[in-house]
This record gives C-alpha cells, structure tokens and sequence, in this order.
C-alpha cells in the first residue's frame, strides 16, 4: 500500500471512517491531520459500532501508531468522552496508552472557546453558520491570533502561566463586554489545565520528530481527515466551512511530513450527497424521495444527531472535489441506498434559472448557488440486494452502468465500492 490520504469529497459524512478502517489494517501509522470533535465517524467491525471524533479510527487494529497532528484541535473533555465509550466497547486502555500519539503542537479547546462559538453563532440569527458549537472555530482563531495555548504548554508552568496573563484577559473582555457572559476566573482556568495535563500525559508525544523520520523511511502512513472538501476554509462552500484543511493539501501540513509524503489521495463520495447544517444545496430534495433516501441511509450527525439534508449525487461538485482536493481515485459508499429505487439521478451541470445558462464549471461565489438549478441524467435502478456482492462483475447491469458513467465523467478511477455498513461489505476494484 502507497502513503495515503482519504479525503472526504462532498460535505463530511461520506463514510471516510469505513474507508480509512479499511486501509488501516495495511498501514504501519495513522494520522489524524485536522479538524475537532465536531467531527463523527462510526465504524461497523465484528457487528460492533464504534464511534470516533478525535481518534483515528486505525486504533481497532492492534500494533498500529495512531497520531493525533498539530493540525487538530483538541476538547480534554471530549476526548476523555470519546475513550471512555471506546473502551465499553471493548478496546482496552494499554491499548490507547500504547498506540495512540498527541502531538505536542495540537491547540487545546477551552471552556471560553465553548462559550464564544455559542454566542457567535446566536448572534448570526438568520445567517448563522450552522456550527456544532463545539468551540472549534474559535480555537483555529486562537491558533491564527497566536493566542492559543497548545498540548505541549501544559508541561511548563512557566509559559502556560504567561501565556495566560495574556489570553485570559483578552477572552473575558470578550465575554463580558461583547455578549454579556460571565467570565472565567484565573484559578478555574488553571484547576482545568492542570486536569488536561493528567489526561494528556500518557499520550502526548515529544518524540514526535524521530517518529515522523522513522515513519517516513520505513513505515505505511495512512493520512485521515475530517469534514469534506465543500467544507474546506479555502475551496468550500464559505461561509458555511469549518476552519481547517480538510483537502489532500492539507494532510502535510497537518501532519508535519510534508507533500511529498503522501502518494495517493482517496476521495470519498456517497452514491448520493448530504449536509448538515445551513448552506445552499443544488441537488438538495426536500420531497419524498429524499425522505426515502434519509430513512434508508439513516442519515443522521454522529457528533450532533442532527437530520443530514439529502439530495442526488452532484457531479459538478464532484469534478470540482477531484481538481482541489486532489483526488487520484475514487471510494464510492452506500451503493446499496439505491437496491429499491425505480430511477436514480445524477446531476451533470447547472443551468441558471435567470439566464438559462448551462455551465458544468463549480461556481466558487456560494451566494451565486441559490440562482442555478440542476441538469439531471437519469439512470434505471437494479431492483435487486447487492449488499451482499463482493466482486464488481456480480453487481446488476444497471449498476454498472451507472458505475461507468460516474467513472468516466470524473475521469478518475472508483477503487473501492461499499455496499454496507460492515468492513466485509465492500468491493475492491
């Protein structure tokens, strides 16, 4: 297996925890590159459930390095959560304390962070983002005002202590004056950093210059990312992003390896697509067929249980995805939505309701999305199980016709094909 990244290629929830469980079982070291805890994955293994948000989901294997990179941004108190419901289900804590890695560098989320992702969200009304308010947007603010505090300050009481006569002041001005919140006294903040340190201590990682070295000359890096590319602080569909890399490009810089590291870029798409949160939505269906669609992909957030919005597969996102994101070849899940449908549609372009204009090129201006409509092509359904498929010649006709279309029209290999929940449920191509 090459060095690889698995990049979610629509809004998040495409199923990259599945994927990056797959591969993961030939890769020596996986990497969570950026991202927080509004992020969830769910893995099926041995018809187990197993919920991520901040660990790689590479820590279900035995002897692999999972590394959490300086690209993440870290909650103590949900990630405490996370390992706790991690081992109920049946992982063992020296499991964590022997495969699991932070790096020093990764910023902590704060309480004040909490406080002001709620309060900022409010205070957008109508035009609010659609943030899980889980901090995190106000963390990567922080971190680009150099007013964060990282892992590796919990370990010197010295610079947290300054750094904090800093930060402290700053954010209860921000508190108080802006949005009439209560502040934060010093010694809470400081009761809490000293709890984050007895939590961090067993898995923040100092050495993680010579185990990069070492990984890079002799191991299988595997590269995971959360959210999706139309989610990305750059090429996405902002304002409604998060506040990270979620692209190829930006597993380098989140892991502290480098571009040239990386020697494939999965890109993760549902047969379909869905959002959560605001933001406008072309294929979007707001009828029957995307209730039905919902129901059966049981389309709900891992991290918020919020209803994920459901429309037909967008081709020229898609195009868009492969071009930004960086993309080599394609993992395509939840194939087996589509067993009942008499017809399934794709959309190929978008045609301007004023103008009647046809372009197949993204528009990048995300307030331009609300004049277009989609082009459909439409293909016949197969009528027919294939959850239980594992060679692509025994997929229905109709499947593969709509396979090849896709294929061709990305102009980018599918490689993989997930036809259900379960690690056993997926074709390799």
């Amino acid at each position: 297996m090459k060095n690889t990244v698995v990049v979610g290629a629509q809004f998040g929830d495409e199923g990259k925890a599945k994927i990056t469980d797959l591969l993961a079982c030939n890769a020596d070291f996986i990497i969570r590159y950026q991202g927080g805890c509004n992020a969830g994955h769910t893995v099926v293994a041995d018809n187990k459930k197993y919920k991520f948000h901040l660990v790689p989901s590479g820590i279900l294997y035995e002897n692999k390095t999972c590394f959490i990179g300086a690209g993440v941004v870290i909650y103590p108190e949900s990630f405490k959560s996370e390992i706790d419901e991690l081992i109920k289900t049946g992982l063992t804590k020296e499991r964590f304390e022997k495969s699991l890695k932070i790096s020093p560098l990764a910023n902590i989320t704060m309480p004040y962070h909490i406080d002001l992702d709620g309060a900022g969200e409010d205070n957008l009304g109508k035009n609010k983002i659609g943030t899980t308010k889980k901090g995190i947007g106000p963390t990567y603010t922080d971190k680009y005002a150099r007013v964060g505090l990282r892992v590796e300050d919990l370990f010197n009481e010295e610079a947290l202590l300054s750094k904090l006569d800093v930060i402290l002041p700053l954010k209860n001005k921000t508190l108080e004056k802006v949005y009439g919140l209560k502040p934060y006294p010093k010694e809470e903040i400081l009761t809490k950093l000293k709890e984050y340190k007895e939590l961090f201590a067993p898995y923040v990682c100092f050495d993680w210059q010579d185990i990069l070295r070492e990984a890079k000359k002799n191991k299988t890096i595997l590269f995971e990312g959360a959210q999706g590319v139309l989610l990305d602080i750059d090429y996405g569909t902002y304002p409604y992003v998060t506040s990270s890399n979620p692209i190829a490009g930006g597993a380098g810089v989140g892991a502290g390896v480098g571009p040239l590291a990386i020697q494939e870029a999965i890109g993760v798409f549902k047969a379909y697509i869905t959002r959560v949160g605001e933001g406008p939505f072309i294929t979007e269906l707001t009828d029957d067929i995307g209730d039905k669609i919902q129901t059966i992909g049981a389309e709900f957030g891992v991290t918020t249980g919020r209803k994920r919005r459901c429309g037909w597969f967008d081709g020229v996102i898609a195009k868009y995805s492969c071009l930004v994101g960086g993309i080599s070849s394609v993992a395509l899940t939840k194939l087996d939505v589509f067993d009942t449908f008499e017809e399934i549609k794709l959309c190929t372009a978008y045609k301007n309701k004023k103008t009647g204009e046809i372009t197949e090129l993204y528009p990048t201006n995300v307030f331009e999305h609300y004049d277009y409509e989609p082009v459909y092509k439409t293909f016949k359904g197969w009528k027919t199980d294939i959850s239980k498929i594992k060679k692509y010649e025994d997929l229905p006709e109709n499947a593969k016709v709509y396979l090849k279309f896709l294929e061709e029209y990305l102009e980018t290999k599918i490689s993989i094909i997930s036809v259900g929940p379960d690690r056993e449920q997926t074709i390799f191509v």
